[in-house]
C-alpha cells in the first residue's frame, strides 16, 4: 500500500496559479480614466482641501500648544479659536459653492469697495505688529483686511474681465479699470509696511493680465517697477533691508534678522524622512517664532518629515491642476479668469510660505493657506475653496453626473416606501 507524499500532493487550500501581476500600463491606463470622469474635479478639490484643512488643525494644536501654555495657561486656547474659524468657515465655503453666479457678479463692485475701505482704515488707524500695519480692529475682534482684499480683487477683476471679453484685444480694455484699482490695493498694502501680502496682491493682477492675453513687454515694465519699490521700500527700512541681505546664509547674523529662518532650518533638517512625530517638535519650545503662523511649514516638517512636506506641497498642487482642469473645461469667462486668479493667489502664496521656510526667500510674514493659524486667512480661503467647488458642479458634464445621482437616490428611497 503506497501514501501520498502531503508535500506532492496540491492542497485544495492553496491557489493553483501564482500571484496576479498588473501591467503598469494597466495602472496608467485606470488613472486616466479616473481623472477622465465628469466629477473628478470636484472630488479632487474637496478631498485635497479637506485633508489640508485636517492636517493644518493637527498642526495648529501642536506648533501653538507651548505658546499657548505660556500665555494663556491653556495649551488649547488657540486651536480652540482656529477651530471657531473652522466651523463659521465651512458653512460660508457650503454658500459660496452654492450661490448662483449671477450673485456673485453683482457682488463683486460692493466686495471690491468694502476691501478698499478697510484697507483704507487700516492704513490709517490699523494697528501694528511685528513692523507692519496690517490690522484693524473692529469692535471685539481684530482683522487684517488685506486678506480679504485678495478674494474680492480676484472676483472684481474676473467679473470686469467677463463683461470685456470681445474687446480685450484692446490694451486700453485690458489696463482699465483692473490695474489701477489692484494698484490701489497695493499700494494701500504697501503703506501699512505689509511687503509680503503686496507680492501676493502683484502676482494676482499679472496672473490675471496674463490669462486675458496682456503682451508681453506689460509684464517686463511691472516687473521693473516692482523691483523698484521693493529696492526702495528694502533702502528705507533697516530690518527688512537686513533680512533681504540674510535670507541667503541666515547663520550669517544668527542672533539678529538669520535666527528665525536659522530655527526653521534647524526644524526641517531635523525631521528626516518620516518625522519626529507629531507632538515631538523641539522648535516649537520657544526657540522658533510664528511657529503655529508664518513658519508652521517648519514645524510640519520637523514632526511629519520630508514625507509630510511633500503631501502638504502635492495637496496643494492637486488643487491647482483641479482649478485649472475646470478653467481649461468651462465655456464662462467669469469661471475661467476668476479660477486662475484663486490658483495663482493660493499656489503663490504656498511658494512665498516654503520659500521662508527653507531660506530661499526673505521673510516677509506669509501664512500658508488653510494649514497656518488665522481667521482673517482661513475664511477668504475657504471661500474661494468653496467657489471652485460651485464652479467644477457646474460643469456640463459634472452637473449631468450630479442630477442623474440625485434622480437614483430619489428613486431609491420611492422603492423603500
Amino acid at each position: 500500500m503506497t501514501t501520498a507524499d502531503p508535500e506532492r500532493t496540491p492542497s485544495l487550500s492553496r491557489p493553483l496559479v501564482g500571484p496576479v501581476r498588473v501591467h503598469p500600463g494597466a495602472w496608467l491606463k485606470a488613472v486616466r480614466e479616473a481623472l477622465e470622469r465628469p466629477l473628478t474635479s470636484y472630488y479632487l478639490l474637496l478631498s485635497a482641501a479637506g485633508l489640508l484643512l485636517t492636517i493644518g488643525l493637527v498642526m495648529v494644536l501642536s506648533s501653538s500648544s507651548v505658546f499657548a501654555f505660556r500665555e494663556t495657561g491653556d495649551s488649547y486656547s488657540v486651536v480652540r479659536r482656529q477651530l471657531t474659524w473652522t466651523v463659521i468657515g465651512l458653512p460660508a465655503a457650503f454658500l459660496a459653492s452654492r450661490v448662483s453666479l449671477v450673485w456673485v457678479r453683482r457682488l463683486a463692485y460692493p466686495a471690491f469697495s468694502i476691501s478698499l475701505t478697510l484697507l483704507l482704515l487700516t492704513a490709517f488707524i490699523g494697528v501694528e505688529r511685528n513692523g507692519n500695519t496690517n490690522w484693524l480692529v473692529l469692535g471685539p475682534i481684530t482683522i487684517q483686511p488685506s486678506e480679504i482684499a485678495k478674494l474680492s480683487l480676484v472676483v472684481w477683476a474676473a467679473h470686469i474681465y467677463a463683461n470685456k471679453e470681445r474687446r480685450l484685444g484692446s490694451l486700453h480694455q485690458i489696463m482699465v479699470p483692473v490695474v489701477p484699482g489692484m494698484l490701489l490695493a497695493t499700494g494701500l498694502v504697501i503703506f501699512g509696511r505689509d511687503l509680503g501680502t503686496a507680492l501676493i496682491l502683484f502676482g494676482i493682477m499679472i496672473g490675471m493680465l496674463w490669462v486675458v492675453g496682456a503682451p508681453a513687454r506689460l509684464f517686463l515694465l511691472s516687473s521693473m517697477v516692482v523691483g523698484v519699490i521693493a529696492l526702495a521700500l528694502a533702502a528705507t527700512d533697516t530690518e527688512r533691508l537686513a533680512r533681504i541681505t540674510t535670507f541667503v546664509d541666515p547663520f550669517k547674523d544668527f542672533q539678529g534678522t538669520g535666527w528665525q529662518p536659522a530655527h526653521g532650518l534647524y526644524a526641517m533638517s531635523s525631521g528626516g524622512l518620516f518625522g519626529q512625530g507629531i507632538g515631538a517638535s523641539q522648535q516649537k519650545w520657544g526657540t522658533l517664532p510664528e511657529a503655529h503662523t508664518d513658519f508652521i511649514f517648519a514645524v510640519l516638517g520637523e514632526e511629519l518629515g520630508l514625507v509630510g512636506t511633500l503631501l502638504v506641497i502635492g495637496l496643494f498642487l492637486t488643487i491647482a491642476y483641479a482649478a485649472l482642469r475646470i478653467a481649461r473645461q468651462t465655456k464662462d469667462p467669469f469661471v475661467r479668469y476668476a479660477t486662475f486668479g484663486i490658483v495663482v493667489w493660493l499656489i503663490g502664496q504656498m511658494i512665498i510660505n516654503v520659500g521662508m521656510v527653507l531660506a530661499l526667500m526673505p521673510v516677509v510674514g506669509i501664512p500658508l493657506p488653510l494649514v497656518s493659524y488665522g481667521g482673517s486667512s482661513l475664511l477668504p480661503t475657504l471661500a474661494a475653496i468653496g467657489l471652485l467647488i460651485g464652479f467644477a458642479r457646474r460643469e456640463p458634464e459634472a452637473a449631468r453626473a450630479l442630477a442623474q445621482r440625485r434622480r437614483l437616490r430619489s428613486a431609491g428611497l420611492s422603492a423603500r416606501r
